[in-house]
């Protein structure tokens, strides 16, 4: 396994991250704890969470996928061994189950650490990123910047690092980050920082062969900045796996069991998926070998948040690390990208 550091830490995290959100509905908490030993024994000791998870989210299943990874901390006792990240959730009408008027305000964020922490069995938490921005912004699926003339969030960055703050002095959290953020936001929380303790270190971000939107601006940012990007969806719900090419619709499949999650699932990502495959197979690869293993050498990133509901996907994912792609391929990757630019936003 490779390493790098987390941005202006000592902090050492595998390249590869283990993601979660399958954790509570498409896995067991037997098969989530399989996930995590083999994980762990390949070298991989970031694991990454979230008070939202699993997804899709709802009243019923919040808060079971760090239940389960509290139960495996309890039972291993190899909570030191990983370097843990647990997301607090912004404001939305699939998070209403989770707090009565949900905000970033300092009695919400309280409330997030403390259940998470009790969840998760531990006493502190290595990474705190916010899960998505507060106000009204492009996000999730949506494309272009609109103003909403009816918006009532007022500018409170330097409110909500307070609150973080008062985390980090009592050791609660190390770190903070931020999700699903655009140029503007990561700015302005840089600028709002008045210490290194509260300097967002990380922004965790869709990055895929069919979305590399980051590198539009905040690419830029971050290597100037030094805050580490931390990809998540990088085999897009699995269409970069291949599992739906030809009209397949696996029964169990993400796209099968959640129909609302369309983000991937278009006329133009597919057409693209297939362009990918053609050129994997070209240059003796699995189309899951060289999606991830594109993201995996990207300059700005610090580690790879991959997911899976079995061992074998979970395998073939971490081992992409050993996959490394010539000049040639991603050239040809690029020529790609040209032609069909971010069809999965």
């Amino acid at each position: 396994m490779d390493y790098n550091l987390l941005p202006n830490t000592d902090i050492k995290v595998s390249k590869i991250c283990l993601g979660t959100m399958t954790f509570g509905k498409q896995n067991t908490e037997a098969e989530g704890h399989e996930q995590m030993d083999y994980a762990l024994e390949q070298g991989v000791n970031y694991f990454d969470t979230a008070e939202l998870y699993p997804v899709p989210a709802d009243q019923y299943t919040q808060g079971a996928t760090e239940s389960i990874m509290g139960t495996w901390f309890k039972k291993t006792g190899r909570r030191d061994q990983i370097i843990l990240a647990s997301k607090v959730a912004g404001p939305g009408s699939y998070t209403k189950h989770i707090r009565k008027n949900l905000s970033f305000k300092k009695a919400h964020i309280d409330e997030a650490v403390e259940k998470s922490l009790k969840r998760l069995q531990t006493d502190y938490i290595d990474l705190h990123p916010l899960h998505w921005p507060e106000r009204s912004t492009n996000f999730l699926s949506t494309r272009g910047y609109k103003h909403d003339r009816q918006e009532e969030w007022v500018e409170n960055f330097e409110a909500v690092l307070d609150a973080l703050e008062s985390h980090i002095k009592s050791g609660k959290i190390r770190h903070i980050g931020l999700s699903n953020e655009n140029p503007w936001g990561i700015m302005r929380f840089l600028h709002a920082s008045k210490s290194p303790a509260t300097k967002m270190i990380t922004v965790q971000n869709p990055y895929s062969l069919l979305n590399r939107l980051f590198e539009v601006g905040s690419a830029e940012i971050c290597h100037r900045e030094k805050v580490g990007l931390l990809p998540y969806s990088p085999l897009a719900f699995g269409v970069l796996s291949g599992k739906y090419r030809h009209g397949k619709m696996p029964p169990n499949s993400r796209l099968a069991l959640f129909e609302r999650l369309v983000r991937y699932s278009g006329k133009n990502s597919f057409e693209a998926t297939e362009r990918y495959a053609k050129l994997a197979q070209e240059v003796g690869l699995s189309l899951t070998e060289l999606s991830l293993s594109f993201v995996n050498d990207r300059s700005f990133v610090t580690s790879n948040i991959i997911g899976a509901t079995n061992i074998e996907q979970l395998k073939e994912n971490i081992d992409s690390i050993h996959t490394k792609l010539s000049k040639d391929a991603l050239e040809k990757i690029n020529g790609i990208h040209s032609k069909i630019p971010n069809p999965s936003p």
